[in-house]
């Protein structure tokens, strides 16, 4: 093709284009524009926030941070970071929350491609021979062939006067926000339930270690009496009490070494690998540190917590298909053209007088159709509504999870201390009564009862501090995770 045939073949096309485009508004878009669609705008829901958290410490106002990435170090634990390292990058959840990442934008660039022409080239080749025969099928000639050569673009385009493509395309570029913050919801989830397995894990040790040294106890208590069997001074009766008393204690073993291995399997699920290759050293809830978590201001939460952002771009993809549907019921435009050469011989295919080409405009307005437009508008608002509502609560329940995290905090910690000193209390009392014990001036009901007491409190005292533990990973959940404040900064001043 020269470039003279192909710049007046082009200019032709134009010309013709720009002369249906004409044509169309003219007939038909001008007496709808006082009926143009407009955008109602969406109500703008306020929430009454509080100024500080009710259970916050007192105090706590002046020394408000919020939590920085990489939350779990505050627990000063080498293993329970690697555990979190390996739950980002290998957890199954957080995997399939990327993927669909990446399903949302891919449909967003197919929602944005009604916005641009389609063009699509077209060439062929076709090469016929027919016959000349009479009214017999007596073949009274020679035979005619006949041969044509095409090659032609030809384009569409649906031109996007109502917004209906734009809010189809908005409506999916929301989705695609909306998938992302799923993945900080699922990541946020995931990395919580590592460090409350990972808790747990110590605490069935710490509690394995209690039983052991409790049967160790009762067992050299057991080794007394019997001395003190031999010089009259007890009965087979204590014999029997504390022998009941240690097997107690060595029948609870196995149910913390069940907790222990279950906790490390479920454990091994979360960072992706199987359960077998997973080692858990531990050691102690002694060993991590508690964490001092000051939360900042309540109103950060609306743009930190993922959950409430995941809420808040599901709607704003809503309103979109709102607008998209009542776009629906106004006329779709549609131009179309085609241009190109056709010839019987390929020698002059490409010269100026083989060309050809072909320009058309259309418009279709909806008129009836069984209320199908009107139901699919119903039906978006319906769900736009229904997401507005979960935004709502999604906010509120923020502001709860964080007041029920802080009260836990506070409780778990006040509990942990009392037991702490109930432990030193019958500690002290056991010691006491074992002494006596071996100078054969003690009941030995007496005794009995401070070992039971002992070994229930410092039981509870391990269940304490594991909840205490817990709280504080719940209440670094309800923040939200942890966040750089300058970037959510540059977020508010947009």
């Amino acid at each position: 093709m020269t470039q003279t045939s192909a710049r007046w073949a082009m200019t032709t096309i134009r010309a013709a284009a720009k002369q249906a485009l004409r044509i169309v508004f003219v007939t038909a878009a001008l007496p709808l524009l006082a009926g143009c669609l407009t955008v109602e705008p969406q109500p703008l829901w306020t929430f009454d926030l509080p100024s500080a958290y009710r259970a916050a410490p007192k105090g706590a106002a002046a020394q408000a941070a919020p939590p920085r990435p990489g939350w779990w170090r505050s627990f000063r634990s080498s293993e329970l970071t690697r555990l979190m390292e390996d739950a980002e990058a290998d957890n199954f959840d957080i995997a399939v929350a990327v993927a669909r990442i990446i399903q949302a934008d891919a449909q967003a660039q197919v929602a944005g491609a009604p916005l641009l022409p389609v063009v699509d080239l077209n060439a062929s080749a076709s090469r016929s021979q027919s016959s000349l025969a009479t009214g017999t099928g007596d073949v009274v000639g020679g035979r005619r062939q006949r041969q044509l050569f095409s090659a032609s673009l030809t384009a569409s385009y649906e031109i996007d006067f109502w917004g209906k493509n734009r809010a189809a395309l908005a409506a999916a570029q929301g989705t695609a926000v909306a998938a992302r913050f799923n993945r900080d919801v699922v990541r946020l989830s995931t990395l919580a339930s590592v460090a409350n397995a990972y808790l747990q894990v110590l605490a069935a040790q710490d509690r394995l270690r209690i039983a052991r040294e409790n049967v160790a106890s009762a067992t050299r208590i057991l080794g007394v009496i019997r001395e003190r069997l031999k010089v009259g001074t007890v009965s087979d009766l204590d014999i029997a009490q504390q022998e009941s008393l240690l097997a107690t204690q060595k029948a609870s073993i196995p149910q913390l070494e069940q907790t222990r291995q279950q906790t490390i399997t479920v454990l091994a699920v979360l960072i992706g690998r199987p359960p077998e290759s997973v080692d858990i050293r531990g050691g102690s809830m002694g060993r991590v540190a508690i964490p001092r978590v000051t939360p900042g201001l309540p109103s950060e939460l609306l743009i930190q917590r993922p959950d409430i952002q995941l809420a808040e771009a599901n709607l704003a993809s809503a309103s979109a298909n709102v607008y998209a549907a009542r776009a629906a019921f106004f006329p779709s435009i549609q131009l179309t053209a085609e241009g190109g050469y056709q010839s019987a011989a390929l020698k002059t295919l490409f010269t100026p007088q083989a060309a050809f080409y072909s320009v058309a405009a259309g418009l279709t307005q909806p008129i009836f159709d069984g209320y199908r437009l009107q139901g699919q508008l119903k039906l978006q608002r319906g769900l736009e509504h229904e997401l507005l509502e979960t935004y709502r609560k999604s906010v509120v329940s923020a502001f709860s999870d964080v007041e029920s995290a802080l009260i836990a905090v506070r409780q778990t910690a006040e509990r942990e201390r009392l037991l702490r000193d109930a432990v030193a209390s019958s500690r002290r009392a056991f010691d006491l009564s074992e002494t006596r014990l071996r100078e054969g001036t003690i009941d030995l009901v007496t005794l009995l009862n401070a070992q039971q007491t002992l070994f229930q409190n410092q039981d509870a005292l391990s269940q304490a501090r594991l909840l205490r533990l817990q709280a504080i990973v719940s209440l670094y959940q309800a923040l939200g995770g942890g966040w750089e404040p300058h970037i959510e900064s540059r977020r508010h001043a947009r």
